[in-house]
């Protein structure tokens, strides 16, 4: 299942929550953490309980936790509740530094709850940590946190944002070595859809599987970018086709020499539309 749009929404909303499933984003994430406020914890784990079990959607549905301990405890003890368990796909862990921080949560769980994590790489010490967390058995994707990991570096922001070109990157290739998605950080300003664009086109360019989206006006615009044109997966099909029905591995194809490489980019790009790749299962 696609991941291209990853759109967080408060957890004290009823409103918000019950209407995030028509915005048309990939995987919903109902968040405990920094979209709440912190006198309003209970009220949103409460909102949590009454809505998620009721929740109809056809993409992925997780909740962000707190990472404070005590905050974590309370929000553990959600998924010991097997209505709400039952409606999840799986947990957005923030702040993580290593696999330590994923133990942490996993470890709340009830025994018979066993819900993967999307893990939120935000710091400079999740950062320098990317290879092993990505390694953590449970976690199954990560999620780059450009704003948070400034704040914390104290980076100056720029409109191109080169001081996060090196940790937008390690976090690409962590997830990739350890063969699960990445997912791009957040884009602060809802009104600006073409530089929304602009830097979703970047991150696909840096082999990022989706974006972290804050604002429904911001799915249709990334799921664009993050679907891959017909014009490519005709291109993609031909090559894989053409790789399948060959014994060499290297040929030339409508002019262009075809190597490994360029075969695993067109399994790449049928894999991202959603078709079955040929082949794939040899």
């Amino acid at each position: 299942m696609p991941r291209r749009s990853v759109l967080f929404t408060p957890a004290d909303s009823p409103d918000m929550l019950r209407s995030a499933p028509d915005t048309g984003a990939d995987v919903l994430v109902f968040d405990l953490e920094d979209g709440v406020g912190p006198t309003d914890k209970d009220k949103a784990r409460e909102v949590v309980r009454e809505v998620v079990p009721d929740i109809a959607f056809d993409g992925e549905l997780w909740l962000r936790v707190n990472d404070r301990p005590a905050l974590l405890d309370a929000d553990a003890a959600l998924l010991d509740e097997e209505r709400v368990a039952a409606a999840l796909d799986g947990v957005v862990v923030p702040k993580v530094t290593g696999p330590d921080a994923v133990e942490r949560v996993t470890d709340r769980c009830p025994p018979e709850v066993s819900l993967p994590v999307l893990a939120l790489v935000e710091n400079a010490r999740g950062i320098l940590g990317a290879d092993a967390i990505a390694d953590a058995p449970a976690v199954d994707a990560l999620l780059f946190g450009g704003e948070d990991l400034a704040g914390d570096v104290g980076l100056t922001r720029t409109e191109g944002s080169e001081e996060l070109l090196y940790a937008r990157q390690r976090v690409a290739i962590a997830a990739a070595a350890a063969g699960i998605d990445a997912i791009d950080g957040i884009y602060t300003d809802i009104r600006d859809t073409a530089g929304l664009r602009a830097e979703a086109e970047t991150a696909l360019h840096f082999g990022y599987d989706g974006k972290t989206l804050i604002h429904p006006g911001q799915v249709d615009p990334v799921n664009d970018v993050f679907t891959p044109s017909q014009e490519d997966v005709e291109w993609a099909r031909r090559v894989v086709e053409a790789a399948a029905e060959r014994e060499e591995g290297v040929f030339m194809l409508d002019g262009e020499l075809v190597e490994a490489p360029i075969r695993k980019q067109a399994e790449r790009t049928l894999e991202r539309a959603g078709g079955p790749v040929p082949g794939g299962d040899e």
